[in-house]
């Protein structure tokens, strides 16, 4: 049997039959990185000796009944700005080398309580900074399906892993479309739920009002089982909405049928600058949900071209903010051969932080600076407000949207970083989800011409995820399975 060929729900109902034990499962995840991980680098730091010990323990629970749940013993994966108790959470920066949180994120804690197996942290864009993967500290992650190519970022290495069998599943962040883009890059299922609906404690922030964490796996299922699990009310997070649902209520969502569901498709999102073979398999996509009982309508939606600067705006604004604490005083890196406290703090930024990250938190500190803040940010939060009124107003008359994820599949390694602003307009088709608080999902709904996967977006109201994964699931059985990825 080919462990590494199912996935998360297959593995745990293998595991809970007895079929496969948690300690074979993870050995085989091992002896995959052993391979694999040279060429992709898809972690940062991994723990083969814990993991062995945890599933032994997992194994141990689900044997006497304690463990029945339909993650319980499989081998995951967690972003490197999601902190685990003891583990090592750098961002992917020099500036948080050495850095052991006290703690685990809520998200974490739930899905260990579920019976998960960490595995290790995974590579990222430092700071969640990026579309490619490529501004870590620790080194670039490659895509497996073309080493040649990035993996999309920010939660490359989390999406790489999973494509590589690396890993079943993976926590990551989403901030502009750092779950959903490198999801479509390397065709695999990448979630970003509602604002509050995951809590963020944990999470160590780029943008707060932004970022959310959500799940990176092989399918729509495990994305449902991962996301009924993460999915709770927590008192550490101010953010953090109580939805008062049943447990299994996304798993449920899961007919197959798209019967009833009304889906608009956005002019806005199928004109200038989306590649050809991306259009073609996004509205192929449209046809088969068409095929499966939905009615499916193009219409504008306003607003498309004010998306990236508003959110740049303020991303960077929150993100000036938040990393204004890694001074080199409390934790993490600090620089040698300084001279006073000012000097340290200017010496400790500048060796510790990459040139992307040090790119934002000028266009933030700018913004938020006396003279521009009516300019630039007050107007950037106005457009935040209309972006979501457009939103609310597509919603009245359609229960999720369609689009793709990105304008083109993965571009080659080197390419976006020599062009800033290129990378940032790449988010056109996501940012606007972030901004409105919205639940999104990605899958795979093609391949182009060189064979890399092309991704589907389906967009939801707010708290309608429901609906969202029950689209997804429709189009995913109208599909069949997606081809695996050679990695």
């Amino acid at each position: 049997m080919d462990i590494l060929s199912l996935t998360a729900a297959q593995l745990s109902e293998r595991i809970r039959k007895g079929e496969i034990s948690c300690r074979e499962a993870v050995e085989a995840v091992l002896a995959q990185v052993a391979q694999k991980e040279e060429r992709y680098h898809c972690y940062i730091s991994l723990n083969g000796e814990a993991a062995l010990e945890k599933a032994d323990e997992v194994q141990r629970k689900i044997d006497a009944g304690v463990l029945s749940g339909p993650l319980a013993g499989v081998p995951m994966a967690v972003k490197d700005n999601i902190c685990v108790e003891g583990t090592e959470t750098t961002c992917a920066s020099r500036i948080l080398s050495g850095f052991l949180p006290s703690f685990s994120a809520d998200a974490v804690l739930r899905l260990e309580e579920a019976g998960a197996v960490l595995l290790g942290k995974t590579n990222m864009d430092e700071f969640a900074m990026g579309s490619t993967t490529e501004t870590s500290a620790y080194g670039v992650t490659r895509n497996p399906w073309n080493p040649a190519h990035v993996p999309g970022g920010s939660s490359g290495g989390s999406a790489a892993a999973v494509a590589s069998g690396e890993c079943f599943y993976a926590l990551g962040s989403d901030t502009g479309g750092s779950i959903r883009q490198p999801a479509g890059y390397c065709g695999v299922v990448g979630m970003k739920p509602t604002y509050g609906t995951v809590s963020r404690y944990g999470l160590i922030a780029y943008g707060s009002s932004l970022d959310q964490i959500g799940p990176l796996c092989r399918d729509v299922t495990d994305c449902a089982a991962i996301l009924d699990t993460i999915t709770a009310h927590d008192g550490k997070d101010s953010t953090s909405v109580d939805l008062k649902r049943e447990k299994g209520d996304y798993i449920s969502a899961l007919t197959g049928d798209a019967s009833g569901l009304r889906i608009g498709i956005p002019r806005d999102y199928l004109g200038q600058g989306l590649d050809p073979e991306v259009r073609a398999a996004v509205l192929k996509a449209a046809g088969a949900l068409e095929d499966r009982g939905a009615v499916v309508e193009e219409f504008d939606l306003s607003l498309v071209e004010y998306a990236i600067p508003a959110y740049y705006t303020i991303a960077c604004a929150e993100a000036s903010s938040n990393l204004e604490r890694f001074d080199g005083v409390k934790y993490g890196f600090r620089a040698e051969g300084y001279e006073g406290l000012h000097d340290m703090y200017k010496k400790t930024r500048s060796r510790g932080f990459g040139p992307e990250v040090k790119r934002r938190i000028m266009l933030g500190s700018f913004v938020l600076s006396s003279g521009y803040y009516d300019a630039y940010y007050l107007k950037a939060l106005r457009v935040k407000a209309l972006i979501k009124r457009a939103f609310d107003a597509a919603f009245a008359g359609y229960d999720c949207l369609l689009g793709p994820v990105a304008p083109t599949t993965a571009p080659r390694l080197g390419e976006s970083l020599a062009d800033p602003i290129q990378m940032y307009l790449g988010d056109i088709y996501t940012i606007s989800v972030n901004l409105a608080g919205l639940p999104a999902v990605s899958l795979p709904c093609g391949m182009d011409g060189a064979g890399l996967p092309i991704g589907l977006q389906l967009i939801g109201d707010c708290f309608q995820e429901k609906k969202l994964l029950r689209a997804a699931y429709a189009y995913e059985c109208a599909r069949g399975q997606f081809t695996r990825c050679p990695g």
